[in-house]
């Protein structure tokens, strides 16, 4: 399966993101907010990074731009998973390179689908659901 970066600042959400992707098969790296995440990013690939936006430090539209800006993460999924629903943060993010939108509080098998179609089209072969 994929290894997936999940960037939160609340430890929970960060937990529960870990427990049911893991349970989907996927290997999970964790980060608290986008400057750890920047960190984790460099040290390790991930196939696929979902992120909050409103954090500490860095923010979720900031990390996204600088994602993009590291040729290993030029093409690499990104979802934004947040409670924000402004359509101008939504379109900030796409601009900066975001390809999907999850809101909080999420149901875990519409984040394993969207999870699994992201990576289905950068061309990760997954096992069936």
């Amino acid at each position: 399966m994929a290894t997936i970066l999940a960037v939160d600042d609340q430890r929970m959400m960060r937990e529960l993101v870990k427990a049911v992707l893991e349970g989907d098969g996927h290997t999970v790296l964790l980060a608290e907010d986008g400057v750890q995440a920047m960190t984790v990013a460099r040290e390790q690939h991930a196939d696929l990074v979902l992120s909050d936006i409103n954090m500490p430090n860095m923010n979720g539209i900031s990390l996204v731009s600088k994602l993009r800006r590291l040729d290993s993460y030029a093409t690499v999924p990104i979802i934004m998973l947040t409670t924000e629903s402004a359509d101008f943060k939504k379109d900030k993010a796409k601009k900066m390179g975001a390809n999907g939108w999850l809101q909080k509080p999420f149901d875990p098998p519409r984040l394993i689908k969207a999870v699994r179609s992201m990576l289905a089209k950068a061309g990760h072969v997954l096992p069936a659901a």
